[in-house]
């Protein structure tokens, strides 16, 4: 029986290329059949249903198809992937929402400035190939609280690495979610609200199932799905503007058009320039002039965190877990970056052409001829025109109307992008056929899935395996019972906590009976009938189930659990979806890199020194973040933080002193989002995106100075780091429990 199923992994492998270029067959064909579609009438809606239902039913399948409920493949794939496979599977758990959707938009907005991102997230990779990830998977780990745990001896490291992928991936994975509520709320004609949900049934069906099995072969066919997505709109406008299908080759004479237009704009009085007099928010700033979004030390410190962060966070580094050796894994990071750089190439490219076209198309044309595309995204408040969400021509109109001397032309300060729709629209920004948009939408929702994927599996799986394997299995029975019953209470405090506020879920609806419509639903009802139905389905389950059962059992039950929170936290819209982003490269830099690092490259760093630093390095990066987001009231009154200054006039953004003698802004606690002081305070003149500048040096720090006041790791442990580095034999964990 053994060698059967050896022999049928063995034929599957063989046959990867074949099913996947047949894959790539068909999502061609299908492409090319709605597009027949679109011709012959069938609306736009039904188009945009055809694509996003199509595409996470494939996804869906590919999920329940290769279903585990083998540990090592539902942790780690097997071990068995392919390091091309794994580079492609790691470039689409890597190329989130961020990367597909908003990194582009925050080109097109910045400019010069939105290339931190892009070289931040690329160089990243160098950093996970020359210092971490082969070294981790010569250990051969399930998780990353598992070297820490081993490295550092005892459960505490470990506990901590969970806190630390916990924090960073719960903030990454709720952008994502965010990201599929954009797209769902835009082409499916859903509430916002409802849509983040809505996009937890595709990635639920892949990640629930087969776990890293499941994930790996579902991300490869979404990396297809999303960079053909992101590729064609961009061949097709540098072939009709330029007649050269190569948009990286034609990208310069964008930007020298951009320019161009640009001086127009501001010779015509349609738009402001910023300058060191003069750059609000509705000035324009030019696109290749560095700096003007950015300080210096915010701009080379998002690079910093961004490419520190990539090295440091879990989901990433459990991808190079699943490759059959050390060199595999570093050749799949090789894979990981070619299969990158496609997508990141092309992103100032795709920048450029959107820009031209609202240039072009949009900025000085007449109020009354607008296009109906504006209006759509208008109507979830993503495009503002004269100040007012342009939720329909005549709202627009109104809205220029009130402005005084308004002469009914759209100039560069009436109209307002937000940068999380920007690659969506571009398509019907240029008038390309709606085929074009519904694609682009089912290749952002792709790259949002995949890494909510990896994300969720990321967090279930150390819940499951550090958390509840390794630290409360091996409890004597009495005291895993008081833990039981302390996380029972923390769920029914958790639903406290929801008591008063309402849920998206809203029963209005003509249609239903009268005795059904509630009005909106609060969000205790829903919790309590999910925590009943989820007990009913499981507890079957669990009577009969062996001990691994029970862990894939509870991987499942917290994978949604998070899921649902996740998607609770993306409902409120936090921030952008870039800002999001951020934040978690930030954590995982402060709490993550000293001790990954110095765990493998200093032989004489401590258990008590990586859990100080650890502790040091994450605290400091939370508070800022926190207090600048949230707290900016604190923040000011009582540890000195000051008003953040504009790059190109050294002018604070905001007059802090006038605010806090506003008592409507004083109460706003936690802040709002349109609180003028939430993420525009801070120490240094330091953005809160960049508070891992703050941690991961103090981590550092604390490591260092902690483990030379402690007793030096064992010689026992010291050979271990030795093992590890070298790059051919047995993986380490192989070897101690053998």
């Amino acid at each position: 029986m053994a060698t059967q199923t050896t022999g049928a992994s063995e034929s599957f492998y063989k046959q990867l290329g074949r099913m996947y270029g047949l894959y790539t067959g068909g999502f061609v064909g299908f492409i090319l059949l709605l597009a027949i579609l679109e011709q012959f009438g069938v609306p736009n809606r039904v188009l945009g249903y055809f694509f996003v239902f199509f595409t996470l039913a494939v996804y869906a399948i590919i999920g329940i198809a290769t279903r585990t409920a083998q540990i090592s493949e539902y942790y780690v794939a097997g071990r068995r992937v392919p390091a091309f496979y794994n580079g492609m599977a790691t470039a689409a758990d890597w190329m989130s929402a961020a990367s597909f959707v908003a990194m582009a938009g925050s080109l097109f907005l910045q400019g010069y400035d939105g290339l931190a991102w892009v070289l931040g997230w690329t160089g990243g990779f160098v950093l996970v190939s020359l210092l971490v990830g082969p070294y981790l998977r010569k250990f051969g780990a399930y998780t990353v609280p598992d070297f820490l745990s081993f490295r550092y001896g005892g459960n505490v490291a470990r506990f901590l690495g969970v806190i630390v992928l916990v924090c960073c991936s719960f903030t990454y994975v709720t952008a994502q979610i965010f990201g599929t509520g954009i797209i769902a709320s835009r082409f499916l004609g859903m509430q916002f609200e409802i849509a983040v949900f809505a996009g937890l049934v595709g990635i639920l069906a892949c990640a629930m199932l087969g776990g890293m099995r499941a994930v790996t072969w579902t991300q490869i066919a979404q990396y297809i799905v999303l960079i053909v997505a992101y590729l064609v709109p961009i061949v097709i406008l540098s072939t009709m503007k330029y007649g050269i299908p190569i948009p990286e080759l034609t990208y310069g004479k964008a930007i020298a058009e951009i320019t161009a237009r640009e001086q127009e704009l501001i010779k015509t009085g349609l738009a402001v320039l910023c300058t060191a007099a003069d750059c609000g928010p509705t000035t324009l700033k030019p696109h290749i002039q560095p700096f003007m979004n950015y300080t210096p030390l915010n701009f080379f410190g998002i690079i910093l965190c961004m490419m520190i962060g990539t090295a440091s966070l879990p989901h990433i580094l459990m991808r190079y877990f699943t490759t059959p050796s050390v060199k595999q894994a570093r050749d799949s990071v090789a894979w990981s970056l070619l299969f990158i750089f496609l997508l990141y190439f092309s992103a100032p490219a795709y920048a450029a052409f959107s820009k031209l076209e609202v240039y072009t198309n949009v900025i000085g044309s007449n109020i009354t001829a607008l296009k109906p595309w504006l209006f759509t995204w208008g109507e979830l408040g993503l495009i503002q025109v004269c100040g007012r969400p342009a939720a329909s021509l005549q709202t627009a109109i109104d809205a220029c109307k009130a402005i005084a001397g308004h002469q009914g032309i759209l100039r560069f300060q009436d109209f307002t992008i937000a940068q999380d729709v920007i690659v969506l629209s571009t398509p019907e920004i240029a008038g390309l056929p709606y085929v074009i948009s519904g694609l682009v939408a089912a290749g952002g929702l792709a790259a949002a899935l995949s890494t909510a994927d990896g994300l969720l599996l990321a967090i279930a799986n150390a819940l499951s395996h550090d958390i509840y394997f390794k630290m409360i299995q091996p409890l004597r029975q009495a005291v895993r019972s008081l833990l039981v019953a302390g996380v029972a209470i923390a769920m029914v405090l958790g639903i406290y906590l929801f008591l008063a506020m309402p849920s998206p879920l809203n029963l209005n609806a003509s249609w239903l009976p009268s005795a059904l419509q509630l009005g909106p639903v609060q969000w205790r009802w829903l919790l309590l009938s999910g925590l009943g139905a989820m007990l009913i389905v499981v507890l079957p389950f669990w009577g009969r189930a062996n001990d691994v059962e029970k862990r894939l059992i509870i991987a499942r039950v917290l994978l949604l659990l998070v899921a649902v929170a996740s998607a609770s936290l993306a409902s409120t819209r936090p921030s952008d979806i870039l800002a999001m982003v951020g934040w978690a490269f930030s954590l995982a830099m402060a709490g993550n890199f000293p001790a990954l690092v110095m765990g493998i490259w200093w032989k004489r760093t401590t258990t008590a020194g990586a859990v100080c630093g650890i502790i040091a390095g994450l605290s400091l990066c939370l508070f800022y973040l926190i207090t600048t987001r949230y707290y900016p009231q604190a923040g000011v009154k009582y540890f000195g933080m000051t008003s953040l200054l504009n790059p190109e006039t050294g002018r604070p953004l905001v007059e802090v002193a006038k605010i806090l003698a506003d008592p409507k802004w004083l109460a706003d606690v936690p802040a709002s989002a349109a609180n003028p002081m939430a993420n525009r305070v801070g120490w240094f003149d330091l953005n809160n995106i960049n508070c891992g500048l703050l941690g991961m040096p103090l981590g550092f720090l604390v490591i260092y100075v902690v483990s030379l006041m402690t007793k030096a790791p064992s010689k026992e442990m010291q050979d271990f780091i030795d093992e590890i580095r070298k790059p051919r034999g047995k993986t380490v964990l192989e070897e101690k429990t053998s």
